[in-house]
């Protein structure tokens, strides 16, 4: 993460909550797997988003206009002994040093020293809810404050989240951010080309979610940004279907719903190909239709259109298609008014994405939907559904799940595909895997 990125975005964020405020923003918590084997530690997306810090038991602390220094850690001090066992930690110097804090103490002395930051402030921007102890601290911090409020101390009356300031500046990603979600989305295509010429029919999903790990990893991203979805024949109709455990059959198709995360920030691509390297006629027809309504959602992308202008546009074109395909049958206004095509598409075609795969920011301002506007970034991904056993509906369809989903930018004169390296049209994908070496 660049310090001087991270600088004007404490700066900026301090300039909004004003004097006589205090920020106060935990890093997350550690979880436990089982027994004494931890989850992987993963940093508190808003903190790592101000702080770059990457260690656990932190605390960042803005304060506006402190003659002593703005920015305060509380972290973990430096252990010889701790370090041998679990790894080296930046200490109280690496908090000045390499991620730029103006002060920095010990994690176990903050409930000694940070309510006297407290004190004299009369906001608490603080985000409750996330995690109920903390909160429970917080509280006992101010509790304790305003017992001296009769000694003439000035106590926080006014608790006031951080959410509305700092996610919206987090919905406009900056030239180094793009440059890591370019990065994230071009490691990810790679991952869906891997699978694509490894994937044959016997196969487990499993098998094709451990050469995505493999390919994350190979191009330098240490993990997924979610749970990878192999899905495959009645599996892809399952929206979210994270098992991987079953043997791929001859004549099913594959969705692949997975995505790198690269230095803090998230891809997420969905393809769907055949397992056997050439889709059936109806499946053809099936994913030349999503891929249609896909592409024109895409076009939506731009700076002037709303925020639902894409998903009305791949409604549209699906409902159309469904009717000529015979899986619907009325009048095209009259199916999507009523949203009988949510029988075969029930989901919204699109998020946010940035630092967390369904990321931060509000879709609608005052009632109304959001603009779109250059910097956003948000993923398209319209599909279609259509398991076996569904009431009228053709056997010809059944256990057909498609989804083709792209990280998508917006431009200041229209859109960039972030994630235009993993192939997409139905030619692409069956040469791509007829053309193994």
């Amino acid at each position: 993460m660049n310090k001087k990125e991270c600088q004007r975005r404490r700066k900026r964020l301090m300039d909004m909550i004003g004097s006589d405020s205090i920020a106060i923003l935990p890093t997350s918590s550690v979880y436990i797997r089982n027994r004494d084997v931890e989850f992987p530690f993963r940093p508190d997306s808003d903190f790592f988003y101000l702080t770059a810090y990457p260690e656990p038991e932190a605390v960042a602390v803005l304060i506006p206009d402190r003659v002593e220094g703005e920015y305060i850690l509380f972290c973990r001090e430096s252990d010889a002994e701790m370090e041998t066992w679990h790894g080296r930690r930046a200490g109280l110097e690496g908090a000045l040093d390499l991620y730029d804090a103006d002060d920095a103490f010990p994690i176990e002395d903050m409930d000694d020293i940070l309510p006297g930051l407290i004190e004299g402030h009369e906001r608490i921007f603080y985000n409750m809810g996330n995690d109920q102890n903390f909160d429970q601290r917080v509280l006992s911090w101010v509790k304790q404050i305003r017992g001296k409020s009769r000694a003439g101390v000035v106590a926080p009356d006014e608790f006031i989240s951080l959410n509305h300031f700092l996610h919206d500046m987090r919905l406009y990603k900056s030239r180094h951010e793009i440059k890591l979600m370019r990065q994230a989305a071009k490691i990810s295509s790679g991952a869906h080309k891997r699978v694509m010429q490894y994937c044959k029919p016997g196969m487990h999903e499993f098998q094709l979610e451990a050469e995505l790990v493999h390919e994350f990893m190979q191009n330098g991203a240490r993990a997924a940004a979610y749970p990878s979805i192999v899905g495959s024949g009645e599996n892809g109709c399952i929206l979210h279907y994270t098992e991987n455990r079953d043997e791929i059959d001859d004549g099913d198709l594959l969705l692949i719903d997975a995505g790198a995360e690269y230095q803090g920030y998230a891809s997420d691509i969905t393809r769907t190909f055949p397992a056997n390297g050439k889709f059936s006629t109806a499946q053809r027809q099936a994913y030349d239709l999503v891929l249609a309504s896909q592409l024109a959602a895409i076009e939506q992308v731009k700076p002037g259109n709303h925020w639902n202008d894409p998903h009305d546009a791949a409604v549209r074109v699906l409902t159309e298609g469904m009717i000529e395909l015979g899986i619907l049958k009325g009048d095209v206004d009259e199916l999507i008014n009523d949203q009988t095509y949510t029988k075969y598409y029930m989901h919204r075609t699109g998020h946010w994405i940035g630092m967390d795969v369904h990321d931060v920011g509000d879709y609608k301002l005052d009632g109304e939907w959001r603009m779109l506007e250059a910097g956003m970034v948000l993923t398209v991904e319209p599909g279609l559904y259509m398991p076996a056993g569904t009431k009228g509906l053709p056997k010809k369809w059944w256990n057909i799940g498609i989804r083709i989903e792209d990280d998508v930018l917006v431009t200041k004169d229209g859109y960039e595909v972030l994630s235009k390296h993993a192939p997409k049209t139905a030619d692409e994908i069956e040469e791509l895997m007829t053309n193994v070496a």
